[in-house]
């Protein structure tokens, strides 16, 4: 018997085969599966089950799920895989031969120990994507499901298409390239490496102007949907058609051949300058990639394949405020070397703070008013998956030094190490940043003093906007005519979302898509519920309570507790004295997580929105038990 992921929900035997029907059972199911010989905690299996809101009587639902599974299994006679209650949660046993995603993984771990025989590989790619049936999890009714998971599963695929396309094209067999690519590029319109690889298919199969009218197609998607222009490689290869170039002669264009380079604690094969693949110490042995939220033990099989080049920094729209920040930053990223300085780390700052206070956005605008001093381009690297746990380091390895790959040739190159957990994420990269003479921005909710205490750098810590910079982004988003006709309203409104720079872009979006809304209406209408009006109803994972939520789960169960206690005492500020259920070890953990601002040798002080949100989840925790 066989479970079939990669599609809807399936078990197999031989040519049977049983789609199950949607329901709570068969998400258990699916969920488990996704994290197949792990330890997954209860908690996660009833969000993944019955969403964020979850009824009173969720953990022993959970285990009726479970007894009901059991059954399933009987009736259809699986007798290898089974389900075991473990301290904590569940965990499904699986092989290979019995999980088709399982099966995926280790046929592209074939692959890559079939590098040095692109034919081999070729197959063996082909044969792990041949498993893939259809629309993913398409009876699994789980949001979470769908949010968390099902993207990362597209991405490993898609990764493998890549390799394949990659490897066609080094074979020479552009048309059976073409057949895959011109799907691939409709699937996924703004991914610039699978348009490069349509666009090198149409050149060599003598359709040049195809191949330009594939490019403009790209560029005005780059330029129409996310407001940047197409990435270096895509552009040298525009122009190498233009010219009528052989493509593997032609300038700033790596050679198809496989190669190696090494990466900390890693070898990654690199082909046209990118890394596409990984290997751990060991033969063909694959590093080991962080484990999903909720599981423990033997984690799922990690991604063997490396990204792409990571996309270029996008642009800011409407950036306003942090005016000494910027002139600081990029004072610094362009200042020349002080001598020997580059033969040791690469410069790097640091922008710190809490969630949703900016740093992503002030990262982003620094990257493109520092442009010019960094030719080779530069490059966003994100530092955690889609459920906010952090990359493996193999994985962000690779990415790195395929980002700095043109900068080997082209001049220096700038990256932004987007959202990094902890200090030990950005340590393994400093040396090969170094030896690329670049350098690097890097965002935290944490302080990572021990990365500078060891590496150097400096520290850009942001709090919330002042009234002015606030009333400044308002102008900017919305306009001088609609803010200057009620100023009064515009500087409530800042006043409510407590100057807060993610609450106010969310804001100033609603404000946007109701033109005819008076701002002082909207001031009693966002006065009512801030939290549960700081949200964007088609994006509602860009959201105050979202973003805090993230954080508090990043944290873990000991410090998230403490903090929900720490911010439910009285008093605007505090010191480890007024709060007796926390030391003050516990009180700077918090505020190096950005939860907490200053600290000693003054008291501490919690931003306004964290406090009603603290608020909102006592309440809401109280509901559920009085229910109960």
């Amino acid at each position: 018997m066989r479970f079939q992921l990669l599609g809807p929900l399936t078990l197999t035997d031989g040519p049977e085969a049983v789609v199950l029907q949607p329901s709570k059972p068969t998400i258990l199911l699916a969920a488990l599966l996704l994290h197949a010989n792990a330890v997954v905690s209860a908690d996660y299996l009833q969000r993944a089950v019955w969403g964020e809101e979850q009824p009173a009587t969720a953990k022993a639902a959970l285990q009726t799920c479970v007894l009901r599974l059991r059954r399933l299994f009987t009736k259809h006679g699986v007798t290898e895989t089974s389900i075991e209650a473990v301290p904590g949660g569940y965990r499904i046993t699986a092989e290979p031969h019995s999980l088709d995603l399982l099966g995926f993984r280790d046929q592209v771990r074939r692959a890559l120990v079939l590098s040095d025989d692109p034919e081999a590989e070729l197959c063996a790619l082909k044969d792990a994507l041949s498993l893939w049936q259809g629309s993913l999890l398409a009876n699994v009714r789980s949001d979470v499901l769908h949010r968390d998971e099902v993207p990362r599963l597209a991405e490993e695929r898609l990764r493998s298409v890549e390799r394949v396309c990659d490897l066609l094209l080094g074979l020479g067999r552009y048309g059976e390239a073409l057949v895959e690519l011109w799907t691939a590029t409709r699937v996924y319109p703004g991914h610039e490496r699978l348009h490069e690889q349509l666009i090198e298919a149409l050149y060599r199969t003598g359709r040049q102007t195809q191949a330009l009218a594939e490019y403009r197609r790209i560029k005005e998607f780059l330029l129409d949907e996310l407001g940047v222009d197409p990435s270096p490689a895509l552009q040298q290869l525009e122009l190498a058609i233009l010219r009528g170039e052989d493509l593997e002669a032609a300038p700033g264009r790596a050679p198809r051949r496989p190669g190696t380079v090494q990466l900390p604690g890693a070898t990654a094969r690199v082909v046209e300058g990118e890394v596409v693949a990984v290997r751990g110490p060991g033969p063909a042995e694959p590093a080991a990639a962080a484990r999903p939220p909720g599981t423990s033990g033997a984690a799922a099989a990690p991604d063997v394949t490396a990204p792409p080049v990571p996309p270029p920094v996008p642009a800011v729209p409407n950036f306003t405020g942090r005016d000494a920040e910027t002139a600081a930053m990029v004072a610094r990223l362009t200042a020349p070397a002080a001598p020997g300085e580059g033969d040791r780390h690469p410069l790097a700052v640091l922008v710190s703070g809490a969630p949703g206070i900016g740093k992503s956005v002030l990262a982003h605008h620094v990257a493109h008013l520092v442009r010019d001093s960094f030719p080779a381009g530069r490059r966003l690297v994100r530092m955690t998956r889609p459920d906010g746990g952090p990359r493996g380091a193999a994985d962000v390895a690779a990415e790195v030094s395929a980002a700095l790959c043109p900068g080997q040739a082209g001049g220096s190159t700038l990256l932004v190490l987007d959202d990094v957990v902890d200090a030990d994420q950005v340590r393994p990269l400093l040396p090969v940043v170094a030896r690329a003479q670049g350098a690097v921005i890097v965002t935290s909710r944490m302080g990572l003093a021990g990365l500078i205490a060891t590496h150097g750098g400096w520290v850009h810590r942001l709090s919330a906007f002042t009234g002015a910079e606030s009333y400044a982004l308002l102008l900017s988003v919305l306009g001088t005519d609609r803010v200057e006709a009620e100023p009064d309203a515009a500087r409530r409104l800042a006043a409510l979302c407590g100057h807060f720079p993610l609450a106010l872009r969310i804001l100033t979006a609603r404000l946007l898509t109701r033109p005819g809304l008076r701002l002082g209406d909207a001031v009693g209408w966002l006065g009512e519920d801030p939290l549960a009006r700081l949200t964007l109803t088609d994006s509602p994972g860009l959201s105050v309570t979202a973003r805090f939520d993230g954080a508090l789960n990043r944290l873990g169960p000991r410090l998230s507790e403490a903090f929900l206690r720490v911010a439910a005492a009285p008093g605007d500020t505090f010191t480890a004295e007024d709060v007796p259920a926390a030391t003050e070890a516990v009180l700077e953990q918090l505020a190096d997580a950005g939860l907490l601002e200053d600290g000693p040798p003054g008291p501490y002080r919690i931003h306004r929105l964290l406090r009603a949100y603290v608020r909102r989840t006592d309440q809401e925790r109280i509901h559920r038990t009085e229910k109960v």
